[in-house]
């Protein structure tokens, strides 16, 4: 079994698992981030540890069906639509009666909304690292061990920098409808029939995943800035009026 791995084929699979890695793991990351970004900061290092610890568990536990996932039909559409509403939330900021999810001062709540966005981008992940790999079990598990320093780092440095560019929060909003879209055409029940008959949907569905998040997201937030009143703004950083006297 190990023999196959010193292949041509099975190094070009695993190129391809990689760079499924990069891309998906830091889709990962990106989640872990933003609803780990307004927990206190003793806890944010809590947080990162429980959600990356929680994404690798499952990675873990979806390998081992990985095959068999990649053939069950509207799975994938499903989780498009889970990835839709927690991207969203995640844009909304927080209020000050933390009716929101998009920003956790609760690490349960923060680690809650983590498992939930990281079964659905580690499904995908699986799947298609599973694809990739031609349902070869090494394969699978090299793209496993790949993806864990992913997770693990990536989410603390994209912590540091959301800090310092808030903006990248509705980036990362934008992503996840993004994956979303992408999830949707290369879903198993109807992924033949865009082949065949509307490949642009391709490229078209993913871009309208990212910008109906982004969107409605935004829309989202304003009203509740009018309702809950210029306090709500401190989630991205501004001044209470208050603050001014």
């Amino acid at each position: 079994m190990l023999e196959t791995l010193f292949t041509p084929e099975s190094w070009a699979a695993l190129l391809k698992i990689i760079g499924i890695d990069i891309v998906l793991s830091g889709d990962n990351a990106v989640v872990i981030a933003l609803a780990c970004r307004s927990l206190p900061e003793e806890q944010r290092k809590l947080g990162v540890l429980f959600g990356s610890g929680g994404a690798i568990v499952l990675r873990i536990i979806l390998t081992f069906f990985a095959v068999y996932l990649m053939h069950l039909p509207y799975l994938k559409i499903v989780g498009a639509l889970l990835l839709l509403w927690i991207g969203i939330k995640l844009i909304l900021p927080d209020d000050e009666h933390g009716e929101g999810i998009s920003a956790h001062d609760s690490l349960i709540a923060a680690v809650r909304t983590i498992m939930i966005a990281d079964f659905v981008m580690s499904l995908d992940n699986v799947i298609g690292i599973a694809a990739a790999a031609n349902g070869s079990i090494p394969l699978i598990v090299i793209g496993l061990l790949i993806s864990i320093p992913i997770i693990v780092f990536g989410s603390t440095l994209i912590l540091k920098v959301m800090d310092r560019f808030p903006l990248i929060i509705t980036i990362g909003g934008g992503l996840l409808g993004y994956v979303a879209g992408e999830m949707v055409v290369t879903d198993n029940a109807i992924a033949g029939w865009i082949e065949h008959h509307a490949a642009y949907l391709h490229t078209a569905l993913p871009i309208l995943g990212a910008v109906f998040v982004v969107t409605l997201g935004k829309w989202l937030a304003s009203r509740q800035e009018k309702k809950s009143g210029p306090l709500i703004n401190l989630a991205y950083g501004e001044t209470s009026p208050t603050d001014k006297l």
